[in-house]
């Protein structure tokens, strides 16, 4: 079906044609006579009233006038009026000047509301009519007295046209349904018929432009505008034409997504230029899109950088990227079934080898789009376009909302079971892509598996995952079915000391959680010694209520480890002050030490009426050998280094009488942190000095211990949020950022073979965040990661867990 769309406007000049209609004359004090046969000139094409309210897109309520007629029509001395639609009231008048052309629009901007977040595009006329979004009538007259009338047939006949909605008593045949904060009441384009009801349906409001619903002018004889897709999209980041309205904008409908919060479709341009940096592709954002795959459209909207934004952030401060889009958007469909254009086949050695360009943490925006420079360039460069990878392998598993991630470089930083991994600071792996299948499909697949054949669809960007593919098509997934990895039990005469991230592991959690949780102790990490861990909240959870205790969490962790044959582990923990270390809101998480107490003693150290939330645990010499004065105790919990963060857990535990001293921690996280998939490269990492700073009081206390006893058995552990090259770790090892100093712990992690050194995978990158270090006095160090999470689209926590074993 054809739609007509949007051709210019012009001021009117001496000798412009003008309809008869135009030429009736009011009569003084009264409605002018008018002729109420249906209306072939300027009628009343687009109502809204919704502008500003909740939920409103636009700011501003609006009405839209268009010409029919093949003449230009002169609008001086005309007027828009609003009647609340009762048989009673007052019409309210804004005039009108200037012309309208053939086919073209003529807006017409009313009262601002308090809500909305885009103005509307320039307007021709402007009042300050506040109208309601779900009933009212507009009146087009040729004159600027305000009406009198107060039946519909005086109305209908004192007008050029008439409109009325939702239950106005003044209107054409019937009102016009559905108009709402959101929607607007739009002409089709069939002939009108003097029914509202017949002639108007409600859409997405598109002032300034042609009708979801396919109503407005000849669009010029749907002849292509002055733009195409590669000039929107220009050779820099944003849109050479951010925020003006363009019209015609020819392309293919190459996939259409009907669901989540960012509806709507792609198009891309068959006749591309021939620069490299331009993209030929671009997303049209319409909850109601009225096309089909393989359309060939025009589309007449408003262009707009798009930046999906995080909570708190703002367009300003945002670390994100853009997406090009065409917004308040209509489409004339001119055929359909035209081919696609090709989709671009993505091999190994296509995207740059580096990810981001070095640019000193200034904005990639102000440099232009240079495809070979690095993936971000690439992938922008496409933006929009039909891409395509073969056989692709599964890097991230499938999330909750049908997200997962490939690489295009399978020989790029493997691991040994099928990951990409994180090997130096800003070296993500340039191979990584985000596949969201359009339809909303969920996958499920685990790293390791592969897509085979084709997936292909436009290139993307979303808020969390950077650049993605937009899937139309994805290939059959062919699953590896990763085994999960066993733990080697330890002997008789070997301690075992494990550190697992539970992730915010609450009472209300669902049984199975639990039980999970408990088959990972006793059956992946092989009934460990000890477990440091991390993440468990309080008896009530994320309520926000000030209960802190965590006995009730404990009781049913530890109880459903007896369950699945595990031993009775005993526990030692502080709890927090309220809402002082961070995490979910009301959560109060902390670290915590299970044991066994048939393998391994934990020495109780202090008085009980000491507060140990806030009092230090200090390094005492006891019969010349190292001892706490608090066990369990907290390291320096006063330090602002902790601020709105765990706190250490330092403990004192006996093994075949000999002291073995762990430090279980959960560091500060990485929230905060600008974005390795955004505008500033590379990111600032806001969260690393506080890191680096409680590594520092770490490092210190071991320090301490070593100093009272060089080849004391000492064992840092725990969720530390960081990197094993990272400024924190080398820190926490040696006691400064470059790791000059003298090491006196050793990250155990780094003694893996390169490709085995990984705790996570973050958005498709197996990386490290948690970690065992061990004084250089442990003996007979025996070290896995246990790897029964991160990897699998279903998980149990989003950290694998490690073990330790270790003779004293």
């Amino acid at each position: 079906m054809r739609v007509n769309v949007m051709s210019g406007l012009t001021r009117a000049t001496a000798g412009t044609a003008v309809c008869a209609l135009a030429l009736a004359a009011l009569v003084a004090g009264g409605d002018a006579p008018a002729n109420a046969t249906p209306a072939t000139s300027v009628v009343i094409n687009e109502v809204y009233g919704g502008g500003g309210n909740s939920g409103a897109t636009y700011t501003n309520d609006f009405i839209e006038l268009t010409n029919r007629s093949d003449a230009a029509v002169s609008l001086d001395g005309w007027s828009v009026q609003y009647h609340a639609g009762g048989a009673t009231g007052t019409w309210q008048v804004t005039t009108l000047s200037g012309s309208i052309a053939p086919g073209g629009f003529y807006l017409v901007g009313e009262a601002k509301g308090a809500g909305g977040t885009q103005a509307l595009p320039e307007t021709q006329a402007s009042g300050g009519i506040a109208m309601s979004a779900t009933s009212g009538t507009v009146a087009l007259v040729s004159g600027t007295t305000a009406l009198t009338c107060a039946d519909p047939a005086a109305c209908q006949s004192a007008s050029v046209d008439l409109v009325g909605y939702g239950t106005a008593a003044l209107r054409e045949t019937a009102p016009a349904a559905g108009a709402s904060n959101t929607a607007s009441v739009q002409r089709s384009d069939k002939a009108d018929s003097d029914d509202n009801s017949a002639d108007f349906t409600a859409g997405d409001p598109t002032p300034g432009a042609a009708n979801a619903g396919s109503g407005g002018g000849d669009g010029g004889g749907g002849e292509p505008g002055p733009l195409r897709i590669h000039d929107i999209q220009g050779a820099s980041w944003l849109s050479p034409h951010n925020n003006e309205h363009v019209t015609n904008v020819p392309g293919i409908v190459t996939a259409i997504r009907t669901t989540g919060s960012s509806r709507g479709y792609w198009i891309q341009d068959p006749a591309p230029d021939a620069d490299p940096a331009t993209s030929e592709g671009l997303f049209v954002y319409s909850t109601s899109p009225g096309v089909a795959v393989g359309d060939s459209v025009l589309v007449s909207g408003t262009v707009k950088d798009y930046y999906p934004l995080a909570s708190g952030d703002t367009v300003q401060n945002t670390a994100n990227l853009s997406v090009t889009e065409i917004s308040g958007a209509s489409a004339s469909v001119l055929s359909h079934g035209e081919a696609l254009p090709a989709a671009e086949v993505i091999t190994p050695t296509t995207v740059p080898s580096a990810y981001a360009p070095d640019l000193g943490g200034a904005n990639i925006e102000s440099t232009p789009v240079t495809p070979d420079r690095s993936a971000l360039d690439f992938w922008e460069s496409r933006e929009g376009m039909r891409v395509e990878v073969d056989d692709a392998r599964v890097v991230g598993p499938s999330n909750a909302y049908g997200e997962q991630y490939v690489t295009t470089k399978p020989s790029q930083a493997p691991t040994y079971r099928g990951g990409t991994e994180l090997r130096a600071e800003n070296a993500v792996p340039s191979g990584r892509v985000e596949v969201v299948p359009v339809d909303g499909s969920d996958p499920g697949v685990s790293v390791g598996d592969v897509f085979q054949g084709a997936t292909a669809g436009p290139v993307d960007y979303s808020l969390y995952g950077g650049y993605t593919i937009a899937a139309t098509q994805v290939g059959t997934v062919r699953h590896k079915n990763l085994p999960p990895v066993v733990a080697t039990p330890q002997s008789r005469r070997q301690l075992a000391v494990a550190t697992y991230n539970v992730e915010n592991l609450a009472p209300g959690d669902p049984a199975d959680k639990y039980t999970r949780l408990a088959q990972g102790v006793v059956t992946n990490l092989a009934k460990p010694d000890i477990v440091a861990v991390e993440e468990v909240q309080d008896n009530t959870g994320a309520t926000d209520n000030g209960v802190v205790a965590a006995d009730q969490t404990l009781t049913k962790l530890t109880a459903a480890i007896v369950a699945a044959g595990g031993p009775k582990y005993d526990w030692r923990e502080i709890d927090p002050v309220n809402d002082q270390d961070g995490g979910q809101p009301g959560g109060n998480i902390r670290v915590v030490f299970l044991f066994n107490p048939a393998r391994v003693s934990f020495v109780d150290r202090g008085s009980s009426s000491v507060n140990r939330s806030t009092t230090p645990t200090a390094v005492r010499k006891l019969k010349g050998k190292p001892a706490l004065s608090l066990s369990p105790g907290r390291i320096d919990p006063a330090n602002a280094a902790w601020n709105a963060s765990r706190k250490p857990l330092a403990g004192e535990f006996r093994f075949r009488n000999k002291p073995v001293f762990v430090i279980a921690n959960h560091f500060d996280s990485k929230l905060g942190d600008q974005n390795a998939d955004g505008r500033f490269q590379y990111p600032a990492q806001a969260s690393a000095e506080q890191r680096a700073a409680q590594a520092t009081a770490v490092h210190d206390f071991v320090g301490e211990l070593q100093r009272v006893d060089r080849k004391a058995n000492v064992v840092v552990l725990g969720d530390l949020n960081d990197y094993q090259f990272s400024p924190a770790l080398s820190v926490l090892r040696t006691g400064s950022p470059t790791g000059h100093g003298r090491p006196i712990l050793t990250d155990l992690i780094s003694t893996l073979p390169r490709d085995e050194q990984y705790t996570y995978v973050y958005d498709g990158i197996s990386e490290v965040l948690d970690h065992i270090l061990v004084s250089p006095g442990v003996r007979g160090v025996r070290y896995q990661v246990v790897h029964i999470n991160a990897e699998y689209t279903e998980q149990t926590s989003d950290h694998d867990p490690q073990v330790l074993r270790l003779t004293p």
